[in-house]
């Protein structure tokens, strides 16, 4: 009798371990299933762009499903960029710019693409804003030089801006800014939001470690097939992990006698 009461004892424990096991599995699933994609941001490198451009160096930006190829001459110093972002239903511009001054939005110097309210085919329309204050956007020159500067709108209703610029000589990095923005009127671009990634869309744009176009590019993230148009894949690392979770809960259940 001692022993079958142990046994029937050591079996419900078993069962209440399993039970707990599964559980704790199966809620961490759940929210690993829920990271946002843009984590999984990815850039391709041989991304197909109008006119035959081509670029040395793909970037995915941390924030604001963006993306930036670009190739950096030495020689001349001047850099050549493709910012691609796919921006909110709601958003109709995008941004990219560099700060010569400092690291934030005021003092930025913004290539800008801005989806016009007419909304028809060719809407898109290219301009260069000076920030000089959270409350001024000035359209106006940029403190350096820029040509062949366009814009268009891709595959998905993604928004991409095209440049040449000129960058001081000797330079190793630049301060890039880049945000996208709700309405447009006329021309003009209206505020952009203020969630945490709008606030955190900046970062360092390393030069001295760019291809120039002559050797092989740096590293990239690895983009699967087939490659959206824009050149922005948005595979999912929280659905990868949730899924890599779910076998560990086919394996936990399967150890303990469920299958």
């Amino acid at each position: 009798m001692a022993a079958g009461a142990g046994a029937a004892a050591a079996a419900a424990s078993a069962s209440a371990s399993a039970a707990t096991f599964l559980s704790v599995l199966l809620s961490l699933a759940a929210a690993l299933s829920l990271v946002s994609p843009s984590l999984a941001l990815t850039c391709n490198p041989k991304t197909s762009f109008p006119k035959n451009r081509t670029y040395s160096n793909c970037s995915a930006l941390p924030f604001l499903n963006a993306t930036l190829h670009f190739t950096f001459d030495p020689a001349n110093s001047s850099l050549s960029v493709a910012y691609s972002a796919a921006p909110l239903s709601s958003s109709k511009w995008v941004a990219w710019a560099i700060n010569p001054t400092s690291t934030g939005m005021v003092g930025a110097q913004a290539m800008m693409a801005l989806k016009t309210s007419a909304g028809s085919a060719g809407s898109v329309v290219a301009k260069t804003f000076n920030i000089s204050s959270y409350h001024s956007i000035v359209e106006s020159k940029l403190s350096f030089d820029v040509w062949d500067l366009s814009a268009d709108e891709a595959a998905g209703g993604t928004l991409r801006v095209f440049a040449s610029l000129k960058v001081p000589a000797g330079a190793k990095s630049l301060n890039q800014v880049w945000q996208e923005g709700g309405a447009v009127v006329g021309t003009m671009p209206t505020i952009h939001p203020m969630a945490d990634a709008n606030k955190e869309s900046k970062a360092a744009l390393e030069l001295a470690e760019a291809d120039s176009g002559t050797g092989p590019s740096p590293a990239v993230s690895p983009a699967p097939a087939p490659v959206p148009a824009s050149g922005v894949s948005r595979t999912g690392e929280g659905s990868n992990c949730a899924f890599t979770v779910l076998g560990l809960v086919f394996l936990g259940s399967s150890f303990f006698g469920f299958y």
